[in-house]
């Protein structure tokens, strides 16, 4: 391959059509509607550049994606998994009492998650976490120390220096890898920053319940869970002049002219930002192989190294073009995808 074929839907974001795979002959993808853009970009130029039928690439949410990968190994399962969460233990778990015993971790670059809103919409342009858990949280400490039911209403209640405009916020559903992150690096960073952590403890509550606590969303119709992929939540946005929704980088990079992106702890969220570590809130994307399919479904080798080849995962290629910020690592990860080293095995 001397010359990389890159078509207009070779950079379409929109998954390749399940109801397209003929035979068992194709790659199966599903997982992460994060990654989701990526994986088809790469997948239609992997049709476009070699003797193997086009992958099929589906969305559902990381834990739904690993979900179906853990069902067994044979034609009737997915070969891939997409997601923007490391797989967790539990499913590993689950994935061995199936038969996924050897299971190839793939990380194929970084993302952001971004707080944005309407762009003619009212000024959020810059959040703390302390911001998102005293707008989200179920429950809050108040200022006698008793924990009780969240009263805030608008961002002006949570933070002065906010619009006064009522909280309505859209927020990935438990299924997404994306609502993981969210929890453990803003509603928990800010249960921590508002010292509600320290409170809840105080009532009564040992580590786990304390720490529950401070990552459960209230269900007063101030929170959404979106349990599609981000045009989803850009519809929502579209609808609700005052909402605020959580996207990743990248969508939010192709929507522009629609969205308008806030900072958060004062860090403006972009590639840069992301690759240095400045911006508080990013994650590594990944896909997960199963290795017993590999040299049984044509071209799954073939596409996972050209999915985290120079060529697509690359700081100057098409998925960088898109948004995703470029692993420092990439070659160490070349190295392992081509001698088939799993999790936990070295080899």
């Amino acid at each position: 391959m001397n010359s990389l074929k890159l078509t207009a839907s070779a950079v379409a974001i929109a998954a390749v059509s399940a109801s397209a795979a003929a035979a068992r002959d194709q790659v199966q993808v599903a997982g992460s509607s994060t990654v989701l853009p990526y994986a088809s970009i790469v997948a239609e130029a992997f049709g476009e550049n070699f003797d193997f039928p086009t992958p099929v690439v589906e969305s559902g949410g990381s834990s739904a994606g690993l979900k179906r990968f853990c069902e067994g190994v044979g034609e009737n399962t997915i070969d891939i998994a997409n997601a923007s969460r490391a797989i967790r233990e539990k499913e590993i778990a689950a994935c061995a009492d199936a038969g996924v015993t050897d299971i190839m971790e793939v990380r194929i670059g970084y993302d952001g998650i971004v707080f944005a809103s309407q762009l003619n919409g009212p000024e959020f342009t810059a959040f703390e976490p302390s911001d998102w858990f005293l707008a989200l949280a179920a429950q809050v400490p108040n200022e006698a120390g008793e924990i009780v039911a969240n009263p805030n209403q608008t961002w002006a209640d949570v933070n002065g220096d906010l619009p006064a405009e009522n909280i309505m916020t859209f927020i990935p559903g438990t299924k997404h890898g994306t609502r993981e992150v969210f929890e453990e690096k803003v509603l928990m960073q800010g249960c921590e920053d508002t010292g509600a952590l320290e409170a809840f403890q105080a009532s009564g509550m040992d580590e786990d319940a304390a720490e529950k606590a401070c990552m459960a969303v209230r269900t007063d119709g101030k929170s959404i869970d979106i349990d599609g992929d981000y045009t989803e939540t850009l519809a929502r946005i579209d609808s609700n002049p005052n909402g605020v929704g959580v996207f990743g980088l990248a969508f939010y990079e192709n929507n522009t002219d629609k969205l308008k992106v806030a900072t958060m702890s004062g860090i403006e969220p972009s590639t840069e930002t992301i690759a240095s570590g400045e911006y508080p809130v990013s994650r590594p994307l990944f896909f997960y192989i199963k290795k017993a399919h590999i040299g049984v479904v044509p071209g799954l080798q073939e596409f996972a190294d050209f999915f985290i080849s120079d060529d697509m995962a690359g700081p100057d290629g098409p998925l960088a073009a898109y948004g995703l910020v470029s692993d420092p690592e990439l070659a160490q990860t070349q190295e392992a995808v081509a001698n088939g080293v799993t999790m936990g095995s070295g080899s």
